[in-house]
């Protein structure tokens, strides 16, 4: 099987582990991606699905890693791939110096992606006819395995703990939404500014589109470099359906931060995350993605997860074949645009380890 074709595969359907202790420990619950694991197949680091009902009934098994750390991937009893799984990071073992462990500050997405969610609450999360039907953010916070507020000074201790024992290449910040003005652009500034004045480290940050546009300028000013502005979903009956907090911010804002954004931040910098699966039809995400791509944005494109616990959580995941209907005409657009993922500075899109969406553009590269 193609690696693109598997790694799709895999990240639709989820994989059953024979030992769930290989490598580093998974997640569940929190700002995503949630209950997976991490796997490196063929020399990409991906994210996979382990704890959802789509994973429990996965026709893929991954047995027991050997001595090498190599752990062979099976469909129904036939050998279709390897894996290895990279090891838990050695900055999880300390804790701030205010007493508070790093795995609950940031935690390691990926191969060398710190990740943070610098606000574990959202206005939109406590209210059932507000939050996002597939956000888990509260979940982690529930279970004492993060605290609600990053602050500066410790976001900068840890960045620069991963950047010097772990070798981490570029850092994730996102955040719930606190308010209906900045809309979490203040706090990522803050963040980032005392993450760049102890290292020098990549950022992407992720929030929703802030009421006034001069807040672009002030993130690339502290040190943000990639800003992700998250559609989720494309067509405006699946966003009110899916997500009715966030639908109260309409297309059109999002097109004109967009527009605002690139200059600032550069082509390809801006990115969007959408989540396919959800009820939108695979020639409307590629109609959305085309007509960002035309503005320079870089539409990552990720299989739906329905994660334990949230109102979507028996919802189907995307089956292989429409996520692969996207992926490659997506990629053919992308590399028609000369819009790539190896190009960004940071953040989920470089990353690209929750979508094979980066390998079936390296595919049609070669």
């Amino acid at each position: 099987m193609p690696t693109e074709r598997l790694i799709n595969a895999l990240q639709s359907y989820g994989v059953r582990l024979a030992d769930s202790r290989a490598g580093a420990p998974s997640r569940r619950g929190g700002a995503g991606p949630s209950d997976h694991k991490a796997m490196t197949i063929a020399g990409r680091t991906v994210m996979v699905p382990v704890h959802t009902e789509t994973a429990f009934d996965s026709p893929f098994l991954v047995r027991r890693p050997d001595a090498d750390g190599v752990a062979v991937i099976e469909h129904e009893g036939v050998v279709i791939g390897r894996a290895t799984f990279p090891g838990k990071p050695r900055f999880y073992g300390l804790s701030t110096f205010d007493g508070v462990p790093y795995s609950k500050i940031a935690v390691l997405h990926g191969r060398d992606v710190l990740a943070t969610t610098v606000l574990q609450t959202c206005i939109r999360y406590a209210s059932r006819t507000k939050t996002c039907q597939f956000c888990s953010i509260g979940q982690s916070l529930a279970a004492g395995r993060t605290i609600a507020h990053k602050s500066p000074a410790q976001l900068a201790e840890v960045a620069r703990a991963a950047v010097l024992l772990d070798g981490v290449k570029h850092m994730v910040m996102t955040t719930g939404t606190p308010n209906a003005t900045d809309r979490g652009a203040a706090v990522l500034c803050d963040s980032a500014f005392a993450v760049r004045e102890a290292v020098d480290l990549p950022i992407q940050a992720q929030c929703e589109p802030p009421d006034d546009d001069r807040w672009f300028e002030r993130m690339k000013a502290s040190g943000i470099d990639a800003l992700g502005l998250h559609l989720e979903a494309v067509t405006p009956e699946v966003r009110a359906r899916i997500m009715p907090g966030k639908a109260s911010v309409p297309l059109e804002r999002y097109f004109e931060a967009f527009a605002a954004a690139v200059p600032v931040f550069g082509r390809g910098q801006v990115s969007t995350y959408i989540l396919a699966g959800l009820g939108d039809a695979p020639g409307a995400i590629l109609a959305m993605a085309e007509r960002l791509i035309g503005m320079g944005v870089y539409p990552f494109v990720v299989p739906f997860v329905p994660i334990s616990g949230t109102p979507l959580e028996s919802h189907p995941a995307p089956g292989a074949d429409f996520m692969h209907a996207i992926l490659q005409p997506l990629a053919a657009l992308l590399g028609a645009a000369n819009l790539r993922s190896t190009d960004i500075k940071a953040g989920c899109g470089r990353c690209g380890a929750c979508s094979a969406l980066s390998t079936y553009e390296r595919v049609g590269a070669a």
